[in-house]
Formats: C-alpha cells, structure tokens, sequence
C-alpha cells in the first residue's frame, strides 16, 4: 500500500534447518538482487495475513509466523520512504514454487553467510543487514503487538 509516497511492505525471514530463504528479484527496477520474500500491504488488509500472502505468493510456502524482528523505516532506492514490518516464519506446507514473473532463483544461505557476504546483490542492503543482525542475534518481539480491527 502506498499513501503520500509512504509504502507499507511485509518480510519473512524463513527459517529452515539453520538456513534463511533468500529470493532473486525479477521486477524491472531491482532486477537480480536478492531479498527476503516481501511485498506491498494491500489496502485493508492485515498485516500478519499479508506477510503470509506474500510468502506463499513468491515461494509456494505456506509459513506459521512466530515473531517480528522489527519494524524498519527507510528510503528505498526509488526514493520512495518504506515502512517494513518483518517476521520470522516456520514452513508448515506447500513446496518451492517461483513466480516467474517476479521471481528468479532462490536459495538457502545461513544467517552469518548472509551477515558477511559482499558478493550477493542485496536488496536494500543496509535494511537486510540489519534483520539478519536481529535474526541471529534473536532479537525478537511476540506477535501480539500486532492489532487489527479490520
């Protein structure tokens, strides 16, 4: 969702066997970097649920949420300023499946690789940066700060 040049986007921080799930970009202007899944709050719709849409729409997963890392304000490359509000989630079905029209390739990377890598093209690398930095270091809030009357 955008409001007065404002973007509200969800992230996932998949967790699995010790390694986080990181996509490959495929839209025009952040084409073949790589990002957690994440996409755009659609109006009137919950935060938590679109984290979740989101996740299964760019990798075929279904996830169980189970904390947020944070909520991250920053300007994007566009320029545009992006509130990010970024969970941790469990897979609990579905299996790898790319949107190929967004999406180019995924991969499992662990959290330190990630922390430490100049060779991938990050999306917003300073944000990426600093998830990882709370994923490992567990820097996590409960999920019940979230509220919705939508």
């Amino acid at each position: 969702m955008e409001q007065h040049g404002i973007v509200l986007v969800v992230s996932v921080s998949i967790l699995h066997k010790g390694k986080l799930l990181i996509i490959q970009e495929n839209k025009a202007s952040v084409r073949n970097t790589w990002n957690f899944p994440s996409g755009r709050v659609k109006y009137g719709e919950d935060i938590l649920d679109a984290a979740r849409r989101e996740t299964k729409e760019e990798t075929g997963y279904d996830v169980r949420l189970t904390a947020s890392t944070g909520v991250y304000n920053f300007r994007s490359s566009a320029g545009k300023q992006v509130v990010l509000f970024h969970f941790i989630g469990d897979i609990t079905g579905g299996s790898l499946q790319l949107d190929a029209e967004e999406i180019l390739d995924a991969k499992w990377v662990r959290p330190e690789e990630l922390s430490n890598s100049n060779a991938l093209n990050l999306r917003d690398r300073e944000v990426m940066m600093q998830i990882t930095d709370n994923v490992m270091s567990k820097k996590e809030y409960p999920l019940m700060i979230f509220h919705s009357k939508l």
